[in-house]
């Protein structure tokens, strides 16, 4: 695993992180943060975008099974309204940073960007889920918390059958969305939804 590059550093407690729902138009967005131990190696865990539904829930249950910490959190529907998609996504991420047992002596974020309100050792990797096995680790835990979520979620608004796209903009997603309006777990301030929010109610 590539995080024996920064362990030979001194680092001892490696934490991965990755988000999941970032480029939906429906539900929060998750994150998830790992500890995985010296030891441990898996051939099979990779980029969550990569593996099928079945292998990730397979995958989910080993990490969190044999992972020395692991935190999954989110940032709501409004607040994503409120602070915009990347503001939210450091929220999230920060959250699972502050739900593990353990502190860690360094973070490893996946993407471009460093959490701005987190004042730990943090590095950015681009494509870092693609490489370091704690992050491919953190995209499966936060994929699958999300999914699951998204799949409740249906039970509340079956009409748009959040189970199958899982809030993203999928022509059938988008067709819903013309034929009962916005909801309330729609993130409303995206520019994808001006148009439907501009229209005229034709009822009155």
């Amino acid at each position: 695993m590539k995080e024996f590059y920064f362990r030979n550093l001194g680092f001892q407690y490696i934490a991965g992180i990755d988000e999941a729902g970032r480029g939906a138009i429906a539900g929060p967005i998750f994150a998830s943060a790992v500890i995985l131990p010296w030891e441990f190696f898996s051939l099979e865990i990779k980029d969550s975008k990569l593996l099928s539904t079945k292998k990730r829930e397979k995958l989910f249950k080993k990490i969190c099974k044999e992972a020395l910490s692991f935190s999954i959190a989110k940032a709501e529907v409004e607040e994503i309204n409120q602070l915009g998609v990347l503001k939210a996504t450091f929220l999230a991420m920060k959250r699972s940073l502050e739900g593990l047992d353990l502190k860690p002596d360094l973070v490893l974020i996946d993407g471009p960007f460093t959490i701005p309100d987190y004042r730990g050792k943090q590095k950015a990797l681009v494509k870092g889920d693609k490489i370091y096995l704690s992050i491919s680790a953190a995209s499966i835990l936060a994929k699958v918390a999300r999914d699951k979520y998204m799949e409740n979620l249906s039970f509340l608004y079956p009409e748009y059958q959040f189970d199958k796209h899982k809030g993203y903009p999928t022509k059938d997603h988008l067709k819903k969305i013309e034929k009962y309006g916005v909801s309330e777990v729609h993130r409303k301030n995206f520019k994808i939804f001006i148009n439907f929010l501009k229209k005229p109610d034709l009822s009155e």
